[in-house]
């Protein structure tokens, strides 16, 4: 590609306010100033289409730079808009970090609706949070509960949500609106289990592939992703007219040729209760990987064991714990199983 289809890319620094951040967006979403990476980026031009560059979290796999175009952000801030009864003039709130894509979306959002970007404490109709901050609104965190509380939607996604963090924010009064996407398709296009406006959707063995007017354009120093689906990482099917996530690809460990869900496990082991657990896969040369549970409180590993033998069988016996310590999560509060693993790793 010749240097006159190229656009300048510079960096969003930490020390820019929110206002700045949301004017440059603007900015670089008009074609008026240059591309915006929110994140670290080797990069110093990009495609002219290309409006931003989101670096993925890199929890899992290797880290890549997403490219997107200021028409499928617009797209899928007008998806969520529609779905969501929005109009100009409603306020979003930024609750997120602005070097993932469902806080960039936030300042999208406002950007589209005219309106400056609030926060937890403002009167905003809409914001967004992550699984772990609902369930800090719902044990003790008060002035966030009242904020969730006082929203006419609340988005929560970039990680799975328990049935039980969803029933909570139910009997809380709290109108959650689950949601499921990607850096790849602009963020969430998916919102409690229905298809955002031109979100397309198919299936290739279980596998969800998508594609719509918000997918981005490709990786930076790849090809671009063209006319096909996205390819993503996750199973599910459709039942009743819905998209149903039976779960990640990659979260699945095999020991001993048994498959064990990683998130299944955390899940069984965190209903009912405040403690936070995580469950890791170890490789092992006997078994080929292990399970290993953490906990942010104390374990008792005799019980641990019975609970999960009787609910999943005997494969599922965890053989390594961690007990009271901060569990590890990324910026977005997604687990962080690689810096689990490399925890793990130290322990003699």
């Amino acid at each position: 590609m010749d240097k006159s289809s190229l656009r300048p890319l510079v960096s969003v620094r930490p020390e820019w306010s929110i206002p700045q951040q949301r004017d440059a967006l603007a900015a670089a979403i008009e074609g008026d100033g240059p591309a915006l990476s929110f994140g670290e980026s080797t990069f110093t031009a990009v495609p002219e289409d290309c409006a931003i560059v989101v670096p993925t979290s890199g929890s899992s796999g290797t880290p890549k730079s997403v490219a997107l175009s200021a028409s499928a952000l617009m797209a899928s801030a007008s998806a969520s808009h529609k779905y969501l009864s929005a109009s100009a003039g409603d306020m979003w709130s930024l609750l997120l970090p602005t070097n993932h894509i469902a806080g960039i979306n936030v300042l999208v959002r406002s950007i589209q609706l005219g309106t400056v970007v609030g926060d937890s404490a403002s009167d905003a109709a809409f914001t967004a949070i992550v699984p772990t901050q609902l369930h800090r609104a719902l044990n003790g965190d008060t002035a966030l509960l009242e904020h969730l509380q006082n929203a006419q939607a609340v988005l929560v996604g970039g990680a799975a949500t328990s049935q039980e963090l969803i029933n909570g924010a139910g009997m809380a009064g709290i109108h959650l609106v689950t949601t499921y996407g990607m850096s790849e398709m602009s963020g969430g296009c998916i919102y409690n289990g229905e298809l955002l406006e031109g979100v397309r959707i198919a299936f290739d063995e279980e596998i969800i592939t998508l594609d719509g007017p918000m997918k981005a354009i490709g990786y930076l120093g790849e090809a671009p992703f063209g006319d096909t689906f996205f390819r993503t990482s996750d199973s599910g099917f459709m039942k009743d007219g819905k998209v149903i996530i039976t779960g990640r690809i990659d979260d699945q460990i095999i020991s001993g040729g048994e498959k064990i869900s990683l998130n299944a496990i955390t899940d069984f082991l965190q209903e009912g209760t405040v403690q936070r657990f995580m469950a890791v896969g170890l490789p092992d040369s006997e078994w080929g990987e292990v399970l290993a549970i953490a906990s942010d409180g104390v374990i008792d590993e005799t019980l641990l064991k019975e609970r999960l033998r009787s609910k999943f069988g005997a494969h599922t016996s965890p053989k390594r714990f961690l007990s009271n310590i901060e569990l590890p999560l990324t910026t977005i509060g997604k687990p962080d199983r690689r810096q689990l693993r490399e925890i793990f790793g130290r322990m003699p």
